[in-house]
């Protein structure tokens, strides 16, 4: 039986977040190069975007490649920022086909000229969908993030557009990149580790976190329903108590 029935879609997380973890290892154990698991695992990209927009998720935020990534072999590097570029071009029909809009964070700036521009196509073209937003997050660091953010603040306070007694939560979140997101409910970490490797620090502060021994190219529905039937499952106080929740 599917775990789909057990889903109440009247519950469901505005916001999944997911750390891809286990392409390197899902190809090693099967004697391949670790590109052939970053391959393998834009199927499950596919899969679980389409799956999340079928569902009724507005936001789906999938952490592509972080800051620190750019420290891993440069062929390796190549190869992923390559891949991107291919998996762009093939998935935007997708996207069109399924009402999902395109979205980026991090140091865009950063990306090679080629997957930016590319990156920008997708995003333009895709600007209008209003069933799903999917978020890339691609050379991010969410303590990157943050240290943006204030300096942006900072120079808005030396300029005096904003006043020091005016900073909240509110001002430091339109200072990130993703001041159009909500918070992240569920956060889902796939390989088996259990950290969070510096990804969306602030916008997981009251996030659920679910995480799972599958490698992400064998990340498929069922193991989406499953971690939506254990958010489902979980009491979430923000801070008051049972009591006050009743």
């Amino acid at each position: 039986m599917s775990n789909l029935s057990a889903i109440n879609t009247d519950r469901l997380p505005k916001h999944i977040a997911i750390i891809m973890d286990g392409n390197g290892r899902w190809a090693k154990q099967r004697g391949k190069f670790r590109v052939f698991g970053h391959e393998r695992g834009t199927r499950s990209v596919r899969e679980i975007t389409e799956c999340c927009a079928e569902i009724g998720i507005e936001n789906l935020t999938l952490y592509a490649f972080s800051t620190e990534n750019w420290n891993r072999p440069k062929i390796e590097v190549q190869t992923l920022m390559k891949l991107l570029i291919s998996s762009l071009k093939k998935e935007i029909n997708t996207l069109i086909d399924n009402d999902i809009k395109l979205s980026a964070i991090g140091n865009l700036d950063a990306l090679p000229k080629k997957v930016f521009s590319e990156l920008n196509d997708v995003i333009e073209k895709t600007k209008s969908n209003s069933r799903m937003t999917l978020t890339l997050a691609l050379s991010y660091g969410s303590r990157d993030e943050i240290v943006s953010a204030f300096k942006a603040i900072s120079t808005k306070v030396k300029n005096n557009i904003i006043s020091p007694e005016k900073i909240d939560e509110y001002i430091i979140n339109e200072h990130l990149y993703t001041r159009n997101l909500p918070d992240v409910d569920l956060l889902i970490r796939t390989s088996g580790e259990q950290r969070i490797s510096n990804f969306l620090l602030w916008q997981i502060a009251y996030a659920e976190l679910y995480f799972t021994d599958v490698l992400w190219p064998d990340f498929g529905k069922e193991d989406l329903y499953e971690a939506i039937v254990n958010y489902q499952n979980r009491e979430r106080r923000f801070g008051k108590t049972s009591e006050q929740l009743t």
